[in-house]
């Protein structure tokens, strides 16, 4: 079992979250689908990650922590954040999980356990899905890796919370689709998520495929091209801030592996862009 800084940032990530998370109107599901092999192979992943985990109140730039981390050096407020039985904890956990498996190779897991309300002790193993940052075990995050877990993350974040298993894509080798079936069988693009929650002012962009975002609405996707309520008024996904059409936010896409190599942060001023792009297909 691997014990590595995942868990100071996911547990840090949220140890403020008590007290500042808001309702959502919809009724949240908890994620339910078990993934075939076929499905982990090709890093096809469900998300249903609650957008209240990435509450941008509960991001402390100086709580989070991407050093790699020795087994018996979590912190007090890391363990207390992963172990704590109220809704607070049910969040940590949940972040935690979907850090594991953007992070983690599906032959890699963070095992820990806690006591729920009524005393019964709970085994918790999270393992890897995605594999983005392997040796995160074992060496600080870099820069580069910081966005990619950022990209990966907010690309599996759900306004709904429900699960949708999707086509992640990037200019990383597990994630690079040229060649595979996913490109004949995930043909509608979402659109596209970058940002660095690690950064001292965290954030997180999204843009949309303009012709798609009644689409993927119609599929539980829309912190790309934005929820709808009912007075017709497009809200966000938290933090998520959709910048615009990918078109204008993002270098001409990879037609091999149907990804975008790099996006923006801004159309004017000082326009810095990200290379960590994670390009999200549906079916």
């Amino acid at each position: 079992m691997y014990r590595i800084s995942i868990a100071d940032f996911a547990a840090l990530l949220l140890v403020s979250l008590v007290g500042c998370v808001a309702v959502q109107e919809e009724e949240e599901d908890s994620l339910g689908v078990a993934l075939s092999a076929l499905e982990f192979v090709n890093a096809l992943n469900p998300n249903a990650l609650n957008p209240n985990a990435l509450n941008p109140n509960a991001l402390n730039p100086n709580a989070l922590n991407p050093n790699a981390l020795n087994p018996n050096a979590l912190s007090p407020a890391a363990l207390s954040a992963i172990r704590d039985p109220g809704a607070a904890g049910d969040l940590s956990r949940q972040l935690l999980s979907y850090v594991v498996g953007c992070a983690f190779l599906p032959s890699q897991s963070f095992s820990f356990s806690w006591t729920d309300g009524s005393g019964t002790v709970r085994n918790e193993e999270y393992r890897g899905i995605i594999g983005l940052v392997p040796d995160w075990s074992t060496k600080p995050l870099g820069h580069n890796d910081q966005q990619w877990i950022s990209a990966c993350l907010a690309s599996r974040t759900n306004w709904y919370g429900v699960s949708v298993t999707i086509s992640s894509r990037g200019n990383s080798a597990v994630i690079d689709k040229t060649g595979t079936l996913e490109l004949t069988t995930y043909t509608h693009m979402e659109g596209a998520f970058w940002g660095n929650l690690f950064a001292p002012s965290p954030y997180l962009n999204a843009c949309y495929d303009e012709a798609n975002r009644s689409y993927v609405r119609s599929l539980s996707r829309e912190c790309a091209a934005g929820h709808l309520d009912s007075g017709g008024a497009v809200q966000q996904c938290g933090m998520l801030s959709i910048r615009g059409s990918c078109a204008a936010y993002c270098q001409q896409l990879n037609t091999n592996g149907m990804y975008y190599p790099s996006c923006v942060n801004n159309l004017t001023g000082s326009p810095e862009s990200s290379t960590r792009v994670i390009t999200v297909f549906l079916p």
